[in-house]
């Protein structure tokens, strides 16, 4: 199907009734006994979050932090526009379980963000931050959960050494063509063909107050459960000095992530990590064909298709905590090498 517009109306022509026999059938384990029996029982300080930063090659990267070191690792990596905050409840909900840890990269959240007019913002160099943070913080294998901007720094850092990946849990992250809605147009037919102050402003429109709130609404089924401290919290952030600019860049440098699909393609075939996928059927930015694309390269994939728009953690939490420890009980713990 193409995707010509984006709106209320076209998502509707999806077929809702097929999407709630897909996400029926694949919510009858939600709550396994095979997780729970696994679960530990842990007291509230253990799965109390931190919240610190260090530095990382000249630059403060802040992070949040929760659950026993000596758990298995898990590394949640955030979208735009967000940053850690995304994972302020995933994180305490893994952390019975396993030692979770999410960075903000620089220029998002409470990291450091230098000039643009001096640092180069693209994914190469984010990715290559965030391995080094992860080094830092004894994280040498783990579970990976990519989300938006998540997966182009993931897939890069496991691309380099596949050894860190223990498993991975994709979220509305694209690594295939087919994947684009049409709300990717003014950055396939305009901006990366020609970057200009004329190709750049429409897309300054995607950093304003409406449009960032509207990116957690558009798509939810339950935007009752959604804070608005994201979208406030997010927006705060944007109006630092540099802030547009740095978006701006990154928006262009993304252009080479598409160009490095098919190497993401050929890693994924060979190495058939454990993955678990969620993927919110509603995404502004992400369509469900990018989520089924995945089978084609992960057939043993677990493919969870949720009623959800781009950030589905925030109004589907309970459903992916409690799968991911599952999946992770089931498919990785007796397999595991480490």
């Amino acid at each position: 199907m193409e995707h010509k517009t984006i709106g209320r109306a076209w998502w509707s022509s999806v077929g809702l009734g097929v999407l709630a026999i897909a996400l029926l059938g694949s919510s009858l384990d939600a709550y396994g006994q095979t997780a729970k029996n696994n679960r530990k029982v842990v007291t509230r300080e253990a799965t109390a979050v931190k919240y610190s930063s260090i530095k990382v090659d000249g630059l403060n990267i802040a992070y949040r932090e929760a659950g026993d070191p000596s758990n298995p690792k898990i590394v949640l990596l955030h979208g735009f526009p967000a940053a850690s905050h995304q994972y302020r409840d995933l994180i305490r909900s893994l952390s019975d379980t396993f030692h979770v840890i999410a960075p903000d990269y620089p220029g998002f959240g409470l990291s450091d963000m230098p000039d643009p007019a001096t640092y180069d913002y693209t994914f190469d160099g984010i990715a290559e931050i965030v391995e080094h943070f992860l080094k830092l913080k004894g994280f040498d294998h783990y579970g990976l959960y990519a989300q938006d901007y998540g997966g182009p720094i993931g897939f890069r850092i496991a691309g380099r050494n596949p050894k860190v990946l223990d498993w991975l849990i994709v979220q509305n992250t694209n690594a295939y063509e087919v994947g684009f809605t049409a709300s990717w147009d003014g950055f396939r037919g305009a901006l990366w063909k020609n970057r200009s102050a004329e190709s750049e402003k429409p897309l300054e429109g995607f950093l304003t107050y409406d449009a960032i709130k509207g990116i957690y609404l558009f798509g939810a089924k339950n935007t009752e459960l959604i804070s608005p401290d994201n979208w406030e919290s997010d927006f705060a952030f944007m109006q630092r000095p540099n802030a547009v600019r740095v978006n701006l860049n990154l928006f262009y440098d993304y252009r080479k992530n598409v160009e490095l699909y098919p190497v993401w393609q050929e890693f994924l075939r060979q190495h058939q990590p454990k993955t678990i996928i969620f993927w919110g059927q509603t995404d502004i930015f992400f369509t469900p064909q990018g989520g089924e694309a995945y089978l084609k390269d992960l057939p043993s994939a677990e493919m969870h298709r949720l009623d959800a728009g781009h950030f589905a953690v925030e109004d589907h939490l309970d459903y992916i905590s409690n799968q991911m420890h599952r999946f992770y009980a089931e498919k990785v713990a007796n397999g595991k090498k480490h």
